[in-house]
């Protein structure tokens, strides 16, 4: 069995007046087009993890998210197309929603855990999969040294050099692995972070403990709405406005949060005249399932 997928993901311009009058130029790089499951930075970070499971002949692929985790829908999806077993272990009660629903339809296993328990994802392992000689730890979010390699190769697939790089953060290992595919390409491109959470400052160790280097990037925190999943109306207007004008389907939970961002930065003119922006999709449209009263 050998861990490949081909893909295209390409760069598109996006076309507003308020980028048009600051003499500003924005792109996206449509990570999202990956694969319809398997998508954005989804796949970037599993591709390495998998090819190392497979490498140390495990076959039970032991993941965590909460019950509306992209990370465990696409792991589901790759397990089932790569021929490994899957397990995802589901952060609190146990419910029914159209992820999980898709989850068990990829054939992955479903265990729910209490919030305390949780938060020690190792010993959860342990304690479910420790005797199971064939079972292979992917953490939260695909959240690995392996993930951030994955991501890094972003870098060498784009057909221009950009002044500034933006994607949204949850774990951090994304943000590594493009700082990490800058620094290696030696592009004098700034990398911007959106962290999804609040008071995501402290993404900045997560981040820092994944980089081959030290590096200097900037978090703009102030674009949680609320926290994690968290939203309001100005954000949900966005999206809705973004999306019909554009036709490039967006998320609430980390796409639409970094987009909402750098239009945000550029009225306020964070930006200079001449500038070329690159948003990164990093995919996760599945997490709109979970959030349809939303809109």
């Amino acid at each position: 069995m050998q861990i490949d997928l081909e893909f295209y993901s390409p760069v598109q311009q996006i076309h507003d007046q308020l980028f048009d009058e600051q003499g500003l130029k924005l792109f996206i790089k449509r990570d999202d087009l990956i694969d319809p499951i398997i998508s954005g930075n989804k796949w970037r970070k599993l591709k390495y993890v998998l090819r190392d499971a497979l490498s140390k002949n495990k076959t039970h692929l032991v993941t965590f998210g909460g019950a509306y985790s992209n990370h465990l829908l696409a792991t589901a999806a790759a397990a089932a197309k790569f021929g490994f077993k899957a397990t995802g272990i589901v952060r609190g009660e146990e419910v029914n929603n159209d992820t999980l629903f898709l989850c068990r339809l990829y054939g992955m296993n479903l265990l729910f855990t209490d919030r305390k328990s949780y938060r020690d994802k190792r010993a959860l392992f342990e304690k479910h999969f420790g005797t199971d000689t064939e079972a292979y730890f992917i953490d939260e979010g695909g959240a690995s040294a392996l993930g951030a390699q994955g991501v890094s190769e972003l870098i060498g697939e784009l057909p221009a050099t950009y002044d500034h790089i933006f994607c949204a953060c949850g774990t951090g290992t994304t943000a590594a692995g493009i700082i990490n595919g800058i620094n290696d390409a030696m592009l004098a491109t700034n990398f911007h972070g959106i962290p999804v959470l609040k008071n995501g400052e402290f993404l900045r160790t997560d981040i820092d403990t994944h980089l081959n280097n030290p590096a200097e990037y900037v978090l703009h925190t102030d674009y949680h709405f609320g926290g994690y999943a968290k939203t309001d109306d100005a954000l949900i207007n966005f999206i809705k406005k973004f999306t019909a004008s554009t036709g490039i389907l967006i998320d609430p939970v980390y796409t639409g949060k970094m987009l909402f961002a750098i239009y945000d930065l550029a009225v306020k003119n964070h930006f200079k005249s001449g500038d070329k922006i690159l948003a990164i999709h990093t995919g996760g449209i599945w997490g709109l399932l979970g959030m349809k009263e939303k809109f």
